[in-house]
């Protein structure tokens, strides 16, 4: 049978698979195993357990448990809201002020995190009745929450980027520096974006005003003394000093990712203990449930992920496609136009973690032979997941949406994030026309890369 053959029934089986509504992991680890029973030498089974294994003892991985467990820290803590509220305090006076402390807020949280649905349901379950409170329309606030919770997979410390690390063999200390900016460019865009369209609804409010004489809360001025920002400055400063410590740990070179997130998720255990008073075995549990939760949904994954792409790679499907967009002759801009394409359509219906790991083998060696910076198309391919998170079908970060405010329709929320989805497209337009956005800080720190 030819390798096409096989490749089409293998990516046919695992669209069937996955649209049976098996879970991702389960799906892919079983279109692999019956691919290597029916394709494979008979022995390759006995090897299954061993290939999950080898794939997963990566010494870069042990930092994903690690970072969730320091996510979990302050978002089943009260340090989460703590942190969204000294924003709303000290921009409170800001046009629009509210939702740019929401972006903000949902910025330093994903720095912490390195998680998009923690950072959604961290900040959405305080932010979004607060601008509602306030005279926010439901879209608005819900889809200033989910695009804010992206940020969570793109700012350092980013699961989504470790594991592009891993597939790609690239440094992790350079991909997360190289996401630092466009990170930055990402909550600039939205904070504007926030700020006019607060504009646009205070001006409909006062119309609104003005007809009927109903006054809308977001005509309302809301002020904090001197005294009240600096009150909530005490519970958010740790935290901050955490989130700055761990990035000077791992960026000067004093300790390697697995040690750093590490001491992240100790010293926030530390910090919630002393500062909350969270310490108890009733306290801590919902904490390390959380952490053993999501660590495990993601290990799966990616034990499953790789052991699928091993199969796709035995069997030359992911070298003949590469072959095939090679033998195309497509220039390198339309090679990486068609590449984004797939990455969007993929983002449809799967994870960025399992995107990048079966996508990788597949993508990465016409890139290189484009001579494309790999560590910046890891920052591109990031920000084109990030809008898989937020629009339909499966838009993981619209469903954390639903479940914090239930009472929103989804339809409203998807128009809310619709605008989001046009920034991000504008970033990876400027990232295209400015790669230094990604590159520069990485090549001062670290020097220039050699890898392009």
């Amino acid at each position: 049978m030819s390798t096409l053959a096989v490749g089409l029934m293998y990516g046919g089986a695992t669209l069937a698979v996955m649209a049976s509504g098996m879970p991702i992991a389960l799906a892919l680890g079983a279109v692999a195993v019956i691919f290597m029973y029916f394709f494979m030498p008979a022995a390759s089974l006995d090897t299954v357990t061993q290939n999950v294994y080898e794939e997963m003892a990566s010494i870069t991985l042990l930092s994903i448990p690690l970072f969730i467990l320091k996510g979990a820290a302050i978002g089943k803590s009260r340090a989460g809201q703590d942190l969204y509220a000294a924003m709303h305090v000290w921009m409170g006076r800001i046009p629009g002020g509210l939702g740019i402390a929401n972006v903000f807020a949902c910025a330093l949280f994903a720095a912490m995190a390195g998680s998009s649905p923690a950072t959604c349901s961290a900040i959405g379950s305080a932010g979004i009745p607060e601008m509602r409170k306030r005279g926010y329309s439901p879209g608005f606030a819900a889809g200033i929450i989910a695009a804010g919770g992206t940020l969570g997979i793109l700012l350092p410390p980013s699961i989504t980027m470790i594991l592009y690390a891993v597939a790609a063999e690239q440094s992790l200390g350079r991909l997360f520096l190289a996401g630092i900016f466009p990170g930055v460019l990402l909550v600039a865009l939205f904070a504007a974006y926030a700020a006019f369209r607060y504009r646009k609804e205070y001006k409909l409010a006062e119309a609104e005003y003005k007809v009927s004489g109903t006054a809308s809360a977001l005509l309302a001025n809301e002020t904090f003394t001197r005294r009240q920002k600096f009150e909530m400055l005490p519970r958010v400063v740790p935290f901050v000093l955490l989130l700055i410590g761990v990035m000077v740990a791992l960026y000067g070179g004093f300790a390697t990712p697995s040690e750093t997130a590490g001491l992240g998720g100790l010293l926030a255990l530390a910090l919630i203990a002393a500062i909350y008073s969270v310490w108890r075995p009733s306290d801590l549990a919902p904490i390390m449930k959380s952490t053993i939760r999501e660590s495990t949904m993601l290990m799966m994954i990616i034990g499953m992920s790789l052991l699928y792409s091993y199969v796709m790679s035995y069997l030359h499907i992911s070298q003949s496609v590469a072959e095939s967009i090679v033998a195309m002759h497509l220039p390198r801009w339309e090679l990486l136009f068609a590449i984004l394409v797939m990455v969007v359509v993929l983002g449809f219906f799967l994870p960025p973690v399992s995107i990048i790991l079966m996508t990788a083998p597949i993508i990465l060696p016409p890139l290189r032979a484009a001579n494309f910076d790999i560590i910046w198309f890891g920052v591109v391919m990031t920000i084109v997941m990030e809008m898989g998170l937020i629009h339909p079908p499966v838009g993981l970060n619209i469903f954390v949406i639903r479940n914090v405010a239930p009472d929103i329709p989804l339809r409203e929320v998807i128009w809310g994030t619709l605008p989001f989805v046009l920034l991000m497209m504008f970033a990876v337009l400027l990232l295209c026309f400015v790669p230094g956005i990604s590159t520069w800080l990485p090549d001062l720190v670290m020097g220039p890369d050699g890898s392009r």
